[in-house]
């Protein structure tokens, strides 16, 4: 099994993806010869993080008969300060918003996506350092990254 994607020029700096019969536009600021009609390639592999461990924590919690009233992720990727310009960090913060009765399980279900599922946190972490912040009901649940060492300082 493989997946495939096609990319193909549509101009200036312009590329079409086809993923699976989705179109993703990706550009370039004008500053630099495009005409942002979509984001730059390098922050898809955040967004590929995020929607892997996001999908990862929602199937586990429903495996289990778990919901979240609300769920956001946010990935930060700090970048090399020379080229190539390349992530060399990222940290996930996943904001839960669910009964408390059902926080272990919310944080089960981070740790087993981390350390268990998800398939690109797995290929990055080869590469870089991943970090994980888990926020449930507004307050920190979780930490093995920068929060941790702010609170440490």
């Amino acid at each position: 099994m493989a997946h495939e994607v096609e990319t193909r020029w549509t101009g200036k700096m312009e590329f079409q993806a086809e993923v699976d019969g989705h179109k993703v536009i990706m550009d370039a600021p004008e500053r630099v010869g495009g005409e942002d009609h979509g984001p730059i390639p390098k922050p898809f592999v955040l967004t590929a993080l995020t929607g892997c461990t996001g999908m990862d924590v929602v199937a586990l919690l429903r495996k289990r008969g778990k919901t979240l009233r609300a769920f956001r992720l946010h990935a930060s990727g700090e970048l090399s300060r020379s080229t190539p310009i390349e992530y060399v960090s990222i940290h996930l913060t996943y904001e839960m918003d669910g009964d408390e009765a059902d926080r272990e399980a919310a944080l089960e279900a981070v740790d087993l996506s981390q350390s268990k599922y998800c398939g690109v946190s797995h290929m990055l972490k080869k590469i870089l350092p991943v970090t994980w912040e888990v926020r449930y009901n507004g307050a920190i649940a979780f930490t093995n990254g920068p929060a941790q060492e702010r609170a440490a300082a």
